[in-house]
């Protein structure tokens, strides 16, 4: 991976961020891509770079075609090329039962999860079509394939997104380019910072390695669909859950 270029939405907290700091430790060069969280971004490329590592902060909301071109455009101009894209940008979305939502409510998170999932994809592939090599990495949820209450919304549209991979693998595999999704169970960040003490410790006795995910547990994974070990690996999904998520 040493000298690859990475591009990662989503990346100034959370998974995102335990990935750039975990691919820039192997050698990449990392574009720290944030919507709004431009201090926490600057820390993780800080991080980076007081380590060794390469790495810049650029904003673009993964959803805006102009804004996520202009990221793509000026990490060209810095590391001359993508080889990497880790989607992963989080979108907010309503918790309630089916009952209690409103279509509105429901479809808002499916549309931005693969608004930008499209966006994303579309803006770097001319770039690893030229040079017949590319890796893809999509991050979903566990809740794509088990249901849990209040989660119909988030749940639909990572099943949305699983989907799209398969389409995407499949129509640029001839390119040099593979896609592939790596899906985390229940993982402990901000995000999920707010759940009750009990759900969690309840959560951790199903699992059978008796703890819940850590982001640089989900970072781990995504460096190897990031790497050349994956590299007869395309259209895959991959459960990073503790074993809570079998197939």
């Amino acid at each position: 991976m040493n000298g690859k270029v990475a591009i990662i939405t989503g990346s100034s907290r959370g998974i995102g961020a335990e990935t750039a700091k975990l691919l820039a430790q192997r050698g990449v060069k990392v574009v720290v891509n944030y919507a709004k969280s431009a201090t926490a971004a600057e820390e993780v490329v800080e991080f980076i770079q007081q380590r060794g590592g390469e790495a810049i902060a650029i904003q673009a909301d993964a959803r805006d075609t102009e804004q996520m071109r202009y990221l793509v455009e000026e990490t060209v101009k810095t590391y001359g090329t993508v080889d990497i894209l880790v989607h992963n940008a989080g979108m907010s979305f309503a918790k309630k039962t089916f009952e209690d939502m409103t279509w509105e409510e429901f479809i808002q998170k499916t549309n931005d999860e693969l608004q930008a999932a499209f966006v994303s994809t579309k803006v770097v592939l001319p770039y690893m079509k030229k040079q017949n090599y590319g890796k893809l990495v999509y991050v979903s949820s566990g809740l794509s394939n088990h249901p849990a209450p209040y989660f119909i919304a988030h749940g639909t549209s990572k099943g949305g997104l699983n989907s799209f991979v398969r389409y995407i693998a499949q129509e640029v595999g001839k390119h040099g380019v593979t896609a592939n999704v790596v899906s985390p169970g229940l993982v402990e960040t901000e995000a999920t910072a707010d759940l009750p003490k009990e759900f969690k410790q309840q959560q951790e006795a199903f699992l059978p390695l008796g703890r819940l995910g850590r982001p640089e547990d989900i970072a781990k994974a995504i460096a190897f669909y990031a790497s050349d070990d994956s590299a007869y690996l395309t259209g895959s999904y991959m459960p990073v859950s503790g074993g809570g998520e079998m197939n």
